[in-house]
Protein backbone atom coordinates (compact mmCIF):
# COMPACT_ATOMS: atom_id res chain seq x y z
CA UNK A 1 0.00 0.00 0.00
CA UNK A 2 1.15 3.35 -0.88
CA UNK A 3 1.49 6.71 1.20
CA UNK A 4 2.86 9.00 -1.40
CA UNK A 5 1.60 8.60 -5.42
CA UNK A 6 3.55 11.34 -7.74
CA UNK A 7 2.67 11.02 -11.14
CA UNK A 8 3.98 13.09 -14.20
CA UNK A 9 4.32 15.92 -11.82
CA UNK A 10 5.92 18.84 -12.70
CA UNK A 11 7.02 22.59 -11.14
CA UNK A 12 7.69 25.76 -12.22
CA UNK A 13 8.04 28.68 -11.22
CA UNK A 14 7.97 32.31 -13.55
CA UNK A 15 10.96 34.14 -13.41
CA UNK A 16 10.72 38.14 -14.35
CA UNK A 17 13.87 40.14 -15.33
CA UNK A 18 12.25 43.11 -13.66
CA UNK A 19 10.23 43.82 -11.12
CA UNK A 20 7.92 45.94 -13.32
CA UNK A 21 7.64 42.88 -16.04
CA UNK A 22 5.42 41.01 -13.36
CA UNK A 23 3.23 44.23 -13.45
CA UNK A 24 3.19 44.40 -16.98
CA UNK A 25 2.36 40.95 -17.25
CA UNK A 26 -1.01 41.22 -14.72
CA UNK A 27 -2.18 44.27 -16.81
CA UNK A 28 -1.93 43.24 -20.57
CA UNK A 29 -5.25 42.39 -22.12
CA UNK A 30 -3.41 40.08 -24.74
CA UNK A 31 -1.81 38.04 -22.43
CA UNK A 32 1.74 38.94 -23.37
CA UNK A 33 3.99 37.00 -21.23
CA UNK A 34 6.88 38.59 -19.90
CA UNK A 35 8.75 36.14 -17.75
CA UNK A 36 10.92 32.81 -18.45
CA UNK A 37 10.09 29.21 -16.95
CA UNK A 38 12.21 27.87 -14.82
CA UNK A 39 11.12 24.77 -14.15
CA UNK A 40 12.34 23.18 -10.84
CA UNK A 41 11.03 19.40 -11.34
CA UNK A 42 9.57 17.92 -14.77
CA UNK A 43 8.20 14.84 -15.15
CA UNK A 44 8.47 13.01 -11.88
CA UNK A 45 6.63 9.96 -10.87
CA UNK A 46 7.04 8.27 -7.52
CA UNK A 47 5.52 5.42 -5.40
CA UNK A 48 6.74 5.67 -2.31
CA UNK A 49 5.42 2.76 0.20
CA UNK A 50 3.99 3.02 3.10
CA UNK A 51 6.39 2.29 6.13
CA UNK A 52 9.58 2.50 3.90
CA UNK A 53 12.40 4.89 4.37
CA UNK A 54 13.08 6.94 1.26
CA UNK A 55 16.44 8.71 0.69
CA UNK A 56 16.64 11.78 -1.95
CA UNK A 57 19.73 12.67 -3.41
CA UNK A 58 20.97 15.36 -6.09
CA UNK A 59 23.62 18.83 -5.72
CA UNK A 60 22.02 21.96 -4.67
CA UNK A 61 19.12 23.39 -6.79
CA UNK A 62 17.98 19.47 -8.33
CA UNK A 63 14.70 19.67 -7.50
CA UNK A 64 14.66 18.52 -4.21
CA UNK A 65 13.19 20.86 -1.72
CA UNK A 66 10.72 21.58 -4.12
CA UNK A 67 9.76 17.93 -4.04
CA UNK A 68 9.45 17.99 -0.14
CA UNK A 69 7.58 20.38 -0.22
CA UNK A 70 4.89 19.54 -2.81
CA UNK A 71 4.28 16.25 -0.95
CA UNK A 72 3.97 18.65 2.22
CA UNK A 73 1.04 20.61 0.71
CA UNK A 74 3.40 24.01 1.19
CA UNK A 75 3.35 24.01 -3.47
CA UNK A 76 0.91 23.14 -5.75
CA UNK A 77 1.90 21.25 -8.30
CA UNK A 78 2.36 23.17 -12.43
CA UNK A 79 1.49 19.79 -14.02
CA UNK A 80 0.48 16.22 -13.04
CA UNK A 81 -0.73 14.85 -9.44
CA UNK A 82 -0.34 14.04 -6.17
CA UNK A 83 -1.65 12.44 -3.66
CA UNK A 84 -0.44 11.49 -0.25
CA UNK A 85 -2.40 9.12 2.56
CA UNK A 86 -2.02 10.10 6.17
CA UNK A 87 -0.94 12.84 8.55
CA UNK A 88 2.80 14.75 7.09
CA UNK A 89 4.56 16.23 9.64
CA UNK A 90 7.48 18.30 8.04
CA UNK A 91 11.31 19.40 8.93
CA UNK A 92 12.17 21.48 6.25
CA UNK A 93 13.86 25.24 6.22
CA UNK A 94 15.28 26.13 9.84
CA UNK A 95 12.68 27.75 11.39
CA UNK A 96 9.91 26.92 8.98
CA UNK A 97 6.32 27.09 10.27
CA UNK A 98 7.55 28.70 13.77
CA UNK A 99 6.79 32.62 14.19
CA UNK A 100 9.05 34.13 15.57
CA UNK A 101 7.53 36.40 18.11
CA UNK A 102 5.94 33.10 19.93
CA UNK A 103 7.61 31.01 22.61
CA UNK A 104 8.89 27.75 21.41
CA UNK A 105 5.33 26.52 23.82
CA UNK A 106 2.99 28.32 21.65
CA UNK A 107 4.51 27.38 18.38
CA UNK A 108 4.42 23.37 19.50
CA UNK A 109 0.37 24.12 20.08
CA UNK A 110 0.33 26.38 16.75
CA UNK A 111 2.07 23.15 15.02
CA UNK A 112 -0.20 20.45 16.11
CA UNK A 113 -3.16 22.63 15.38
CA UNK A 114 -2.24 23.18 11.58
CA UNK A 115 -1.62 19.52 11.83
CA UNK A 116 -5.48 18.69 13.19
CA UNK A 117 -4.30 17.84 16.67
CA UNK A 118 -7.34 19.15 19.53
CA UNK A 119 -5.44 20.99 22.96
CA UNK A 120 -6.08 17.81 24.67
CA UNK A 121 -3.99 16.07 22.21
CA UNK A 122 -0.99 18.50 22.02
CA UNK A 123 -1.04 19.03 25.59
CA UNK A 124 -0.59 14.80 26.14
CA UNK A 125 2.03 15.25 23.46
CA UNK A 126 3.75 18.32 24.90
CA UNK A 127 6.25 17.03 27.74
CA UNK A 128 7.82 14.48 24.99
CA UNK A 129 8.46 17.31 22.63
CA UNK A 130 10.08 19.49 25.58
CA UNK A 131 11.90 16.12 27.05
CA UNK A 132 13.55 15.22 23.63
CA UNK A 133 14.28 19.00 22.55
CA UNK A 134 16.20 19.29 25.86
CA UNK A 135 16.84 23.91 25.28
CA UNK A 136 15.34 24.14 28.96
CA UNK A 137 13.75 27.59 29.94
CA UNK A 138 14.06 29.18 26.24
CA UNK A 139 11.12 26.90 25.53
CA UNK A 140 9.32 29.68 27.18
CA UNK A 141 11.26 32.38 25.45
CA UNK A 142 10.52 34.13 21.94
CA UNK A 143 11.77 31.78 18.83
CA UNK A 144 13.56 34.88 17.03
CA UNK A 145 15.89 34.49 20.44
CA UNK A 146 16.89 30.81 19.27
CA UNK A 147 20.16 29.85 18.24
CA UNK A 148 20.12 27.37 15.10
CA UNK A 149 21.09 24.27 17.05
CA UNK A 150 18.02 25.24 19.89
CA UNK A 151 15.80 26.12 16.25
CA UNK A 152 16.32 22.75 14.94
CA UNK A 153 16.23 21.11 18.35
CA UNK A 154 12.81 22.20 19.23
CA UNK A 155 12.02 21.88 15.11
CA UNK A 156 12.82 17.76 15.50
CA UNK A 157 11.03 17.49 18.58
CA UNK A 158 7.85 18.35 17.03
CA UNK A 159 7.92 16.76 14.01
CA UNK A 160 8.67 13.40 15.53
CA UNK A 161 6.37 13.45 18.65
CA UNK A 162 2.92 14.79 16.68
CA UNK A 163 1.86 11.27 15.69
CA UNK A 164 3.00 11.92 11.95
CA UNK A 165 1.92 8.93 9.51
CA UNK A 166 4.83 10.52 7.05
CA UNK A 167 7.74 12.12 7.87
CA UNK A 168 10.01 14.83 5.95
CA UNK A 169 13.64 16.14 6.85
CA UNK A 170 15.60 18.41 4.20
CA UNK A 171 18.97 18.26 5.55
CA UNK A 172 18.10 19.86 9.18
CA UNK A 173 20.17 17.47 10.86
CA UNK A 174 23.30 19.25 9.52
CA UNK A 175 22.92 22.01 11.69
CA UNK A 176 22.75 19.60 15.04
CA UNK A 177 25.57 18.54 17.44
CA UNK A 178 27.02 14.96 17.40
CA UNK A 179 24.81 14.01 20.57
CA UNK A 180 21.33 15.53 18.73
CA UNK A 181 22.30 13.98 15.70
CA UNK A 182 22.80 10.47 17.35
CA UNK A 183 19.42 11.00 19.11
CA UNK A 184 17.69 12.03 16.12
CA UNK A 185 19.06 9.07 14.09
CA UNK A 186 17.93 6.41 16.73
CA UNK A 187 14.40 8.04 16.92
CA UNK A 188 14.23 7.71 12.63
CA UNK A 189 14.66 4.22 13.18
CA UNK A 190 12.53 4.22 15.81
CA UNK A 191 9.64 5.68 13.66
CA UNK A 192 10.67 3.49 11.10
CA UNK A 193 9.76 0.26 12.97
CA UNK A 194 6.35 2.03 14.30
CA UNK A 195 5.59 2.54 10.58
CA UNK A 196 5.86 5.84 10.15
CA UNK A 197 7.07 6.67 6.19
CA UNK A 198 9.89 8.82 6.41
CA UNK A 199 11.07 10.39 3.01
CA UNK A 200 14.22 12.74 3.83
CA UNK A 201 16.91 14.87 1.95
CA UNK A 202 20.71 14.16 3.48
CA UNK A 203 24.30 15.08 1.66
CA UNK A 204 25.52 12.48 4.02
CA UNK A 205 26.26 9.49 1.55
CA UNK A 206 26.68 7.41 5.35
CA UNK A 207 23.00 8.65 6.07
CA UNK A 208 21.69 7.86 3.08
CA UNK A 209 23.16 4.14 2.98
CA UNK A 210 22.48 3.34 6.94
CA UNK A 211 18.80 4.99 6.95
CA UNK A 212 17.40 4.57 3.24
CA UNK A 213 15.43 1.43 1.63
CA UNK A 214 15.39 3.57 -1.99
CA UNK A 215 16.91 6.42 -3.42
CA UNK A 216 15.77 8.80 -5.85
CA UNK A 217 18.79 11.08 -7.68
CA UNK A 218 17.90 13.92 -9.16
CA UNK A 219 19.71 16.08 -11.26
CA UNK A 220 18.20 19.63 -12.62
CA UNK A 221 14.89 18.79 -11.97
CA UNK A 222 15.01 15.25 -13.80
CA UNK A 223 14.93 11.38 -11.81
CA UNK A 224 18.07 10.16 -13.14
CA UNK A 225 18.00 6.93 -11.00
CA UNK A 226 15.82 5.02 -8.58
CA UNK A 227 16.73 1.81 -6.50
CA UNK A 228 19.37 0.19 -4.00
CA UNK A 229 20.65 2.82 -1.94
CA UNK A 230 24.43 1.62 -2.45
CA UNK A 231 24.08 1.51 -6.38
CA UNK A 232 22.46 5.03 -6.70
CA UNK A 233 24.90 6.68 -4.30
CA UNK A 234 27.81 5.09 -5.88
CA UNK A 235 26.42 6.61 -9.19
CA UNK A 236 25.98 9.78 -7.88
CA UNK A 237 29.23 10.39 -6.23
CA UNK A 238 30.83 8.94 -9.10
CA UNK A 239 28.72 11.76 -11.54
CA UNK A 240 30.23 14.40 -8.89
CA UNK A 241 33.82 13.43 -9.03
CA UNK A 242 33.61 13.37 -12.73
CA UNK A 243 31.93 16.65 -12.52
CA UNK A 244 34.95 18.18 -10.66
CA UNK A 245 37.03 16.38 -12.88
CA UNK A 246 36.44 18.43 -16.24
CA UNK A 247 36.25 21.53 -14.28
CA UNK A 248 39.90 20.93 -12.62
CA UNK A 249 40.96 19.81 -16.44
CA UNK A 250 39.44 23.07 -17.81
CA UNK A 251 41.54 25.21 -15.14
CA UNK A 252 44.60 23.20 -16.38
CA UNK A 253 43.96 23.47 -19.86
CA UNK A 254 43.24 27.62 -18.98
CA UNK A 255 46.81 27.75 -17.03
CA UNK A 256 50.58 27.35 -18.53
CA UNK A 257 51.62 23.52 -18.02
CA UNK A 258 55.21 22.35 -17.76
CA UNK A 259 55.85 20.21 -20.50
CA UNK A 260 58.55 17.35 -18.60
CA UNK A 261 60.77 15.28 -20.77
CA UNK A 262 60.38 11.55 -21.16
CA UNK A 263 62.51 8.98 -19.01
CA UNK A 264 62.25 5.29 -18.75
CA UNK A 265 59.43 3.45 -17.28
CA UNK A 266 59.57 2.61 -13.85
CA UNK A 267 58.54 -1.35 -12.75
CA UNK A 268 57.95 -2.28 -8.82
CA UNK A 269 59.47 -5.48 -8.32
CA UNK A 270 56.13 -7.07 -6.74
CA UNK A 271 53.00 -6.89 -8.53
CA UNK A 272 50.21 -7.73 -8.09
CA UNK A 273 47.63 -8.46 -11.84
CA UNK A 274 44.63 -9.40 -10.03
CA UNK A 275 41.72 -7.60 -9.31
CA UNK A 276 38.74 -10.63 -7.72
CA UNK A 277 35.68 -8.09 -8.11
CA UNK A 278 34.84 -4.81 -9.88
CA UNK A 279 31.08 -3.48 -8.41
CA UNK A 280 32.20 -0.20 -10.11
CA UNK A 281 34.88 1.70 -11.75
CA UNK A 282 35.53 5.31 -12.69
CA UNK A 283 37.81 7.55 -12.86
CA UNK A 284 39.95 9.81 -16.10
CA UNK A 285 42.63 6.41 -16.62
CA UNK A 286 45.62 8.52 -16.41
CA UNK A 287 46.64 5.64 -14.01
CA UNK A 288 44.62 2.71 -13.06
CA UNK A 289 44.57 -0.29 -10.61
CA UNK A 290 46.16 -3.24 -11.90
CA UNK A 291 45.47 -5.46 -9.06
CA UNK A 292 44.97 -5.64 -4.82
CA UNK A 293 45.84 -8.37 -2.47
CA UNK A 294 45.62 -8.53 1.19
CA UNK A 295 48.39 -10.72 3.31
CA UNK A 296 49.71 -11.42 6.38
CA UNK A 297 53.30 -10.08 7.85
CA UNK A 298 54.72 -13.08 5.64
CA UNK A 299 53.09 -11.63 2.61
CA UNK A 300 50.71 -14.91 1.75
CA UNK A 301 47.58 -13.67 0.72
CA UNK A 302 44.72 -14.39 3.42
CA UNK A 303 41.57 -15.94 3.19
CA UNK A 304 40.33 -14.99 6.59
CA UNK A 305 41.12 -11.33 7.60
CA UNK A 306 42.58 -12.11 10.94
CA UNK A 307 41.43 -10.87 14.72
CA UNK A 308 43.64 -7.78 16.23
CA UNK A 309 46.63 -8.86 13.79
CA UNK A 310 48.77 -6.95 11.32
CA UNK A 311 47.71 -7.07 7.67
CA UNK A 312 49.17 -5.48 4.20
CA UNK A 313 46.55 -4.33 1.77
CA UNK A 314 48.85 -4.30 -1.55
CA UNK A 315 47.76 -2.24 -4.07
CA UNK A 316 49.69 -2.06 -7.70
CA UNK A 317 49.10 0.66 -10.27
CA UNK A 318 50.04 1.86 -13.77
CA UNK A 319 50.13 5.30 -14.75
CA UNK A 320 48.91 5.55 -18.60
CA UNK A 321 49.77 9.43 -18.82
CA UNK A 322 51.60 12.12 -16.40
CA UNK A 323 50.44 12.02 -12.87
CA UNK A 324 52.02 15.00 -11.32
CA UNK A 325 50.96 14.54 -7.42
CA UNK A 326 49.62 11.02 -7.26
CA UNK A 327 47.67 9.76 -4.08
CA UNK A 328 47.41 5.97 -3.69
CA UNK A 329 44.95 4.77 -0.76
CA UNK A 330 41.98 2.64 0.39
CA UNK A 331 38.47 2.15 1.54
CA UNK A 332 36.92 -0.31 4.32
CA UNK A 333 33.33 -1.12 4.08
CA UNK A 334 31.44 -3.30 6.13
CA UNK A 335 28.77 -5.88 5.45
CA UNK A 336 25.89 -3.11 5.01
CA UNK A 337 28.19 -1.24 2.77
CA UNK A 338 28.91 1.20 5.78
CA UNK A 339 31.96 3.13 4.95
CA UNK A 340 34.56 1.77 8.02
CA UNK A 341 37.39 3.06 7.86
CA UNK A 342 40.21 4.16 4.90
CA UNK A 343 43.30 5.68 4.42
CA UNK A 344 45.71 6.83 1.73
CA UNK A 345 49.43 8.28 0.98
CA UNK A 346 49.00 11.45 1.97
CA UNK A 347 46.82 11.45 4.48
CA UNK A 348 49.71 9.37 6.07
CA UNK A 349 51.92 11.81 4.97
CA UNK A 350 53.68 9.75 2.36
CA UNK A 351 54.74 11.68 -0.73
CA UNK A 352 55.05 9.62 -3.74
CA UNK A 353 57.27 10.88 -6.81
CA UNK A 354 55.61 12.27 -10.09
CA UNK A 355 54.36 9.55 -12.81
CA UNK A 356 55.23 8.82 -15.98
CA UNK A 357 53.89 6.78 -18.58
CA UNK A 358 54.38 3.37 -18.21
CA UNK A 359 55.30 3.51 -14.92
CA UNK A 360 54.28 0.55 -12.52
CA UNK A 361 54.13 0.87 -8.92
CA UNK A 362 53.28 -1.26 -5.75
CA UNK A 363 52.27 0.48 -2.63
CA UNK A 364 52.09 -1.77 0.75
CA UNK A 365 49.88 -0.33 3.35
CA UNK A 366 50.79 -2.09 6.80
CA UNK A 367 47.57 -2.16 9.51
CA UNK A 368 47.24 -3.07 12.89
CA UNK A 369 43.31 -4.77 12.50
CA UNK A 370 41.34 -4.35 15.82
CA UNK A 371 38.60 -7.18 17.05
CA UNK A 372 35.87 -7.62 14.32
CA UNK A 373 32.51 -8.45 13.93
CA UNK A 374 32.37 -11.42 12.23
CA UNK A 375 30.90 -10.48 8.81
CA UNK A 376 32.53 -9.79 5.16
CA UNK A 377 34.71 -6.78 4.81
CA UNK A 378 35.56 -5.21 1.19
CA UNK A 379 38.28 -2.81 0.00
CA UNK A 380 38.23 -0.69 -2.63
CA UNK A 381 41.45 0.80 -3.79
CA UNK A 382 42.30 4.14 -5.24
CA UNK A 383 44.54 6.18 -7.67
CA UNK A 384 43.86 10.20 -7.74
CA UNK A 385 46.10 13.02 -8.40
CA UNK A 386 46.48 16.38 -6.30
CA UNK A 387 45.67 17.13 -2.51
CA UNK A 388 43.08 15.81 0.33
CA UNK A 389 41.67 18.88 -0.45
CA UNK A 390 41.15 19.34 -4.28
CA UNK A 391 42.66 15.89 -6.58
CA UNK A 392 41.12 14.57 -9.74
CA UNK A 393 40.02 10.75 -9.62
CA UNK A 394 41.75 8.58 -11.75
CA UNK A 395 40.64 4.74 -11.28
CA UNK A 396 38.34 3.54 -8.19
CA UNK A 397 37.32 0.38 -8.26
CA UNK A 398 34.88 -0.40 -5.82
CA UNK A 399 34.86 -3.25 -3.74
CA UNK A 400 37.63 -5.07 -5.54
CA UNK A 401 38.12 -7.11 -2.82
CA UNK A 402 36.03 -9.01 0.28
CA UNK A 403 37.28 -11.08 3.02
CA UNK A 404 35.06 -12.73 5.48
CA UNK A 405 36.70 -11.63 9.37
CA UNK A 406 37.69 -14.83 11.66
CA UNK A 407 35.66 -15.84 14.49
CA UNK A 408 36.95 -14.64 17.65
CA UNK A 409 35.26 -13.32 20.84
CA UNK A 410 32.85 -11.72 21.11
CA UNK A 411 32.18 -8.11 19.54
CA UNK A 412 29.17 -5.36 20.27
CA UNK A 413 28.75 -3.12 17.53
CA UNK A 414 31.48 -3.78 14.42
CA UNK A 415 34.42 -3.41 16.19
CA UNK A 416 35.99 -3.75 19.57
CA UNK A 417 39.07 -0.95 20.24
CA UNK A 418 41.71 -1.85 22.21
CA UNK A 419 40.75 -1.55 25.95
CA UNK A 420 42.92 -1.74 29.37
CA UNK A 421 40.67 -2.03 32.24
CA UNK A 422 42.01 -0.34 35.65
CA UNK A 423 40.23 -0.99 39.01
CA UNK A 424 40.77 1.63 41.48
CA UNK A 425 40.02 0.57 45.01
CA UNK A 426 39.96 2.73 48.27
CA UNK A 427 40.56 1.36 51.34
CA UNK A 428 37.41 2.53 54.00
CA UNK A 429 39.00 4.53 56.77
CA UNK A 430 37.90 2.26 59.10
CA UNK A 431 40.42 -0.64 57.85
CA UNK A 432 43.30 -1.19 60.56
CA UNK A 433 46.69 -0.85 59.49
CA UNK A 434 47.04 -4.56 60.87
CA UNK A 435 44.36 -5.30 58.32
CA UNK A 436 40.72 -7.63 59.38
CA UNK A 437 37.28 -6.33 58.25
CA UNK A 438 35.40 -2.78 58.40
Amino acid sequence: MGAVHIRGVSKSYPIYARPADRLKELLTWNRRSYHQDFWALRDVSLEIAKGSTFGLVGENGSGKSTLLQLIAGILKPTRGSLQVEGRVSALLELGSGFNGEFSGRENVFLNGAILGLSNKEIERLYPAIESFAEIGDFIRQPVKTYSSGMMVRLAFAVAINLDPDILLVDEALAVGDIYFRQRCMRKIHELHRRGVTIIFVSHSAVDIKSLAQEVVWLEHGRMVEQGDPDRVVTKYLAAMVSKDDRYRKQQAADAEVKQQSPTAAVVAPEIVERIPNIDFRYGNRAAEVIGIAVLNEQGEELALLPQAATIVVRISLRANAEVAMPIVGFLIRNHLGIELAGTNTALEEVELPAFSPGDVYTIDFHLKLPELYPAHFSFTPAIATGTLEAFDMCDWVDNAISLQAEKGRAVYGYLHFPCHVYVNAITPARVRAGGGQP
